[in-house]
């Protein structure tokens, strides 16, 4: 009852645990300033920054799943690559639904859609489509997000093709219906 070592111990371990914590966070500041300045490097990289919520892990994600994406001549093909294609699920004697066929970098498809996640949740642009697509065209809430993660995809082949930073005038059609 009376005994105080493990208290000592506790506190030994709770002061390992911050020390780790401290280091951990001070490797993860380092990586972060050496992506900046790999990705200052890269044009479309900068060009790709300018959307209002796309974060530089996000960028770099989608560098490194996607390559170079001028190599590529529509947003159809990035999609492509991430497997977020539909396709018809068959088998047999079955008719299956219409599905995301997931045949592609699983990675590149993870980043595509939580970028889009973040764009929705910060880009007024994006977050003005998301509504629309709900309330307007009375899609589902997820439906809305996979539709908008085709139309980042276009956003970006059409900006690093064109040498264009950002737009919202461009990116939103509804922008230009209400003015």
């Amino acid at each position: 009852m009376g005994d105080v070592t493990a208290l000592a111990e506790a506190k030994l371990d709770l002061a390992r645990l911050i020390a780790e914590f401290e280091r951990i966070t001070e490797m993860l500041a380092d990586i972060e300033k050496q992506l900046h300045v790999l990705l200052d490097e890269i044009p479309m990289a900068v060009q790709m920054r300018s959307i209002k919520g796309l974060g530089p892990i996000f960028v770099a994600a989608i560098l490194a799943g996607a390559g170079d994406l001028r190599q590529y001549a529509h947003g159809r093909q990035l999609l492509r690559k991430a497997g977020l294609n539909l396709a018809e699920s068959t088998s047999g004697k079955r008719k299956g639904q219409i599905v995301v066929s997931k045949r592609g970098d699983s990675s590149l498809r993870k980043y595509l859609y939580l970028a889009t996640i973040q764009l929705i949740g910060i880009n007024p642009v994006f977050q003005e489509l998301h509504q629309h697509n709900v309330e307007v065209k009375h899609m589902k809430r997820q439906q809305s997000v996979f539709k908008l993660v085709g139309k980042v995809a276009r956003i970006l082949i059409g900006m690093v093709n064109r040498a264009e930073t950002f737009s919202p005038e461009k990116a939103s059609y509804l922008v230009s219906q209400a003015a």
